[in-house]
């Protein structure tokens, strides 16, 4: 039908059945304008677009034109990214086809850039920032470290990955985007209704445990929100490039900027700063990559969140293969862990990696988590109020975690220490009250 209308309109058409043929008749007869459809055997469309953008000798370029039965907006956006100067939705129209080339003719390729974005005004959060209130409270939504782990044996703890919801003097800081964060978002998106809503994100570090439940926060899919996710830069990519290219296809169906809240991501330079009335502190882990945890301090108490850290005495210390140790090297691992415990000094919440028991710690030398002996002891030495057990292995079930939790309890003991030990676990809810100690 597209050839008969084409061929009546005067164009000279040539025919292919498949994606790779219509390359080499491409190729071969330097047509000005290719129709294309996206989903063909041996070659689809995008491969088509790609062959053909990437042929140095192919000059001047084609008009491509890709038509589909899919109406879904990454199938658009993907294929122009590949290469697509136009997309049609089928059924195609004969006059829309004309109409097109028509208004747009040409032979020379010229990547159209997106539209400027219009000017954006925040959403007015009066309300929702009332209903965030006092008392200040902490809400664990994932607990688990490395993958999720949903199941039988995981159902009292939980088995999303890392996210922690606190609100705190009329803001809501999110810590970290782990699984966790979906079911977080499907509660405010029943709590407030219509009512727009304001989230900061914290994010520790870009590891995929701790980010890969962002794309369905369903927050940020609404245009009244206002999303703002913080974080350091890693080791090759910003923290925009990292999340953007999660929701890349074929990862995920939406790209990031196709979301339509009111979104802003922002690469952090100052280990402290404040969101709105709370004051955050950050303090770089010792974890691969580029890793922090990070303190707030609310009017009503302390929180301080290390999700991934191995302390640096545990790791010197720790039997290896070569020579033991200097002096100066265990010096210097000891002064970075008492950096630490300032970090978090006579803090009233502290949420810690405890990943491993002693046991397991030592075929896990070197992979950026903690024991929770080492959780304990230096939550004693700095004369924290609570401590939660956090980052839970994927390979522990409840009964596990339950045992880790007394036994830290009983080296409290044995420490002479007071702190309140607790495995976190989801659905768990801590309020801080004025005078500074959780109820």
């Amino acid at each position: 039908m597209l050839s008969r209308t084409l061929e009546d309109a005067g164009w000279a058409v040539q025919q292919a059945d498949a994606g790779d043929t219509g390359v080499e008749l491409a190729l071969e007869h330097r047509p000005e304008v290719i129709v294309t459809d996206l989903l063909m055997p041996r070659f689809n469309g995008y491969q088509v677009c790609r062959a053909i953008r990437s042929n140095q000798a192919y000059f001047p370029q084609p008009r491509i034109i890709v038509v589909s039965s899919s109406n879904y907006a990454a199938d658009r956006s993907n294929s122009i990214d590949a290469g697509a100067d136009d997309f049609l939705l089928k059924p195609i129209k004969p006059v829309e086809l004309l109409h097109l080339l028509d208004i747009e003719g040409g032979t020379t390729f010229i990547r159209r850039n997106p539209s400027p974005p219009k000017d954006a005004t925040p959403p007015d959060t009066t309300f929702f920032r009332r209903a965030i209130g006092n008392p200040p409270t902490v809400r664990f939504w994932g607990v688990r470290g490395s993958i999720a782990t949903p199941g039988d044996s995981t159902l009292k703890y939980g088995g999303n990955t890392t996210c922690i919801e606190v609100r705190a003097d009329g803001e809501l800081i999110v810590l970290d985007a782990g699984t966790g964060i979906r079911n977080l978002g499907r509660k405010l998106a029943s709590e407030f209704k219509s009512q727009p809503i304001e989230v900061s994100i914290l994010i520790s570090h870009t590891h995929w445990d701790h980010i890969q439940g962002f794309p369905f926060f369903i927050p940020a899919y609404s245009s009244q929100n206002q999303i703002r996710i913080m974080g350091y830069e890693g080791a090759r990519v910003g923290l925009q490039s990292v999340l953007t290219s999660q929701m890349e296809s074929p990862f995920f169906p939406v790209s990031m900027q196709q979301l339509p809240g009111y979104l802003q991501v922002e690469e952090l330079k100052e280990m402290e700063f404040m969101i709105g009335k709370v004051k955050v502190r950050a303090a770089f882990m010792n974890h691969p990559g580029i890793c922090v945890g990070y303190r707030l301090e609310t009017s009503g108490g302390s929180i301080a969140f290390l999700p991934d850290n191995e302390p640096h005495s545990r790791l010197r210390m720790a039997p290896a293969t070569e020579s033991a140790q200097s002096y100066e090297v265990l010096a210097y691992a000891q002064k970075q862990d008492e950096k630490l415990i300032e970090f978090i000094r006579d803090c009233d919440v502290v949420i810690m990696d405890s990943q491993y028991d002693a046991a397991e710690y030592r075929s896990h030398i070197g992979w950026g988590h903690t024991c929770v002996d080492d959780a304990v002891a230096l939550a004693v030495i700095a004369k924290v109020k609570q401590l939660f057990l956090f980052h839970h292995d994927p390979d522990h079930d409840d009964t596990k975690v339950d045992s880790m939790a007394e036994w830290a309890r009983e080296l409290v003991a044995i420490h002479g220490g007071s702190v309140v030990v607790e495995a976190a676990r989801e659905g768990v809810e801590v309020v801080l009250n004025r005078a500074g100690k959780p109820a």
